[in-house]
């Protein structure tokens, strides 16, 4: 039997079949170490929002139609209440037992995208809301309109002009009556005139308003 000593050294392809066989088990083992957690799992920093917070960042990608309007009361200092209430004091209608709605008029001639549209009838829908609020928090008929289900009816008319007298009738009959200025940042000219909201009201009232018009 031979002697380890008369042995010669390895060969060039035995080292190298060695070394290739003991990285495979090593990375294997390793790999097998990491999947159950004996490393630890690793800490990923949270990004933090401007408010200091940790937490995904708001999509940045959303719309800006929301925030693109204003409605003429709303314009002044919400402590203001003499300007914000230039628009004639509104009926209460008492004794009213008639289904209430509000009523949105639609620029026509605008050529707003269905988008723009919805957030300039959401300002409007807000605004009259608010123009009744502060009127009287315990306004009757702003009370039977959230009872009995909120109803808006979207109509259109031509142009500002007509949109204007509509306001000035719906006023002189005590309706809440509020158009809606664009501010401009994105499709229509600052200023436009969008959207008329008129009510809510008993609907036989708005209906002297608005009844020549047609849907949107």
């Amino acid at each position: 039997m031979a002697n380890v000593q008369d042995r010669g050294p390895p060969s060039t392809a035995a080292v190298a079949i060695g070394t290739a066989i003991v990285s495979g088990l090593a990375g294997y083992f390793l790999g097998q170490a990491s999947s159950i957690g004996l490393f630890g799992a690793a800490q990923v920093p949270a990004r933090r929002s401007k408010s200091g917070k940790s937490g995904p960042e708001p999509d940045s990608s959303s719309s800006d139609e929301d925030s693109d309007a204003k409605a003429v009361p709303d314009a002044q200092s919400s402590s203001d209440e003499s300007e914000a209430q230039d628009l004639g004091e509104l009926e209460t209608f008492p004794g009213n037992t008639e289904e209430c709605k509000l009523v949105l008029v639609v620029r026509n001639d605008l050529g707003m995208t269905k988008g723009k549209i919805a957030a300039q009838c959401s300002h409007a829908t807000l605004a009259c809301y608010k123009a009744m609020i502060r009127a009287d928090p315990s306004h009757p008929v702003l009370r039977q309109w959230e009872r009995m289900g909120q109803a808006k009816i979207a109509l259109k008319v031509d142009n500002e002009e007509d949109m204007l007298m509509l306001q000035a009738q719906a006023v002189s009959l005590g309706l809440c009556a509020q158009v809606i200025h664009d501010a401009g940042r994105t499709q229509i000219a600052s200023g436009s005139a969008t959207v008329l909201g008129i009510g809510p009201a008993p609907k036989s009232k708005i209906d002297e308003v608005t009844s020549h018009l047609k849907l949107l």
